[in-house]
């Protein structure tokens, strides 16, 4: 009988590519607890991102490479996940935030703070550790659409964010008056954004998503000031004004150099009944946008009455219809940020991922 080695089985592994880093599960060192029991291989690939899309062509590809060495009659393999931090520092954050993703438009009306929410549910639901702060000071809606209507007390002199579906979330909403409006000058709005991120108790996180004010005002040089960010996504509906607005929050981004992961189109057509298509707010634009501006196109995100009544009710559309289009579609657009942070968060430190010991 042949004798199967841990050197034989990370050769054949060594020819298996990661599809998002183009470098080989071994040099990657993503292959842990190699173990060999007779004919059976059993090991564990440490992904980049629990919300990896391609974990399916991983498994299949690191199956079949074992699988082709002589004498193995079984294949057990593990994904786990090990998010790598972006390496950049966030002196004001008293824990780590290992990614912080920033979700902007142009103007408002265009599904921002749906995008935001679902995108950190999507990642949530996948495994990692995620918060979401509603920095849209002036409209702070995102404690409606999950369904929270106060924070827990808080401990000593730091707030604790509330939790909900898996996520941490910090709200404007949850620290006025329900109705009060708030008429806040740039240095108020400042100061609110620095106390968010340095006087709440984050804990240790995967991703830190911020839902920004619409338009290019201080919320967003604020932020960026403040908290390194490792990219903004912008959000876009398919209709020329509204993409007019989404390049100027993209270039607005681009000056404060902050890394552009992408462009969402949101509501971006009406599926009817009899299997047409509507395209109600023009169609294509979130596409040219990106091609103009050489970004990432991230995806199409359909209109769905369920997404607006699940906002209003408190329960996202990838909690009430986890099987719909539209969630799909947001799912898919969640996992494709994942893999762009990882894949900028390696290709940046130019190091193999550290493993963090809890």
């Amino acid at each position: 009988m042949t004798q199967i080695t841990k050197e034989t089985v990370l050769a054949a592994l060594s020819k298996v590519q990661e599809p998002e880093l183009h470098q080989d599960l071994v040099t990657l060192n993503m292959i842990r607890e190699l173990e060999i029991t007779g004919d059976k291989v059993s090991f564990t690939v440490m992904l980049t991102t629990p919300a990896c899309p391609l974990r399916g062509k991983i498994d299949s590809e690191a199956r079949q490479a074992v699988m082709a060495i002589p004498g193995v009659k079984t294949v057990e393999i593990k994904m786990d996940s090990d998010v790598p931090n972006d390496g950049r520092m966030r002196g004001l954050v008293n824990m780590p935030i290992r990614n912080a993703i920033a979700v902007g438009s142009g103007k408002g009306g265009v599904g921002k703070s749906t995008v935001s929410v679902n995108i950190a549910v999507a990642l949530a639901q996948s495994g990692a550790r995620v918060g979401l702060m509603d920095a849209d000071i002036y409209g702070p809606n995102i404690p409606t659409m999950l369904g929270v209507e106060k924070l827990p007390p808080p401990q000593g002199p730091r707030l604790i964010p509330a939790q909900a579906y898996g996520i941490k979330m910090i709200s404007m909403g949850l620290l006025v008056k329900p109705g009060q409006p708030l008429i806040w000058r740039g240095p108020m709005l400042n100061s609110a954004i620095r106390q968010f991120l340095s006087d709440v108790e984050w804990g240790e996180l995967d991703y830190l998503i911020i839902d920004l004010p619409p338009g290019t005002g201080d919320a967003s040089l604020s932020l960026a000031q403040a908290l390194p960010l490792s990219g903004a996504v912008i959000v876009t509906l398919p209709q020329l004004v509204s993409l007019e607005d989404a390049g100027r929050g993209l270039n607005m981004f681009k000056t404060l150099e902050v890394p552009i992961l992408g462009i969402v189109e949101n509501m971006s057509y009406l599926d009817l009944p009899d299997g047409t298509r509507m395209d109600l707010f023009g169609s294509g634009g979130g596409e040219q946008l990106a091609q103009a501006t050489q970004t990432p196109f991230l995806g199409k995100v359909p209109i769905d009455q369920n997404v607006r009544i699940g906002g209003d009710s408190g329960k996202p559309i990838l909690v009430s219809y986890p099987e719909s289009p539209v969630a799909n579609a947001l799912r898919d657009v969640a996992q494709k940020i994942a893999a762009q942070v990882s894949v900028a968060a390696l290709s940046t430190k130019n190091e193999l991922p550290i493993n963090i010991v809890e």
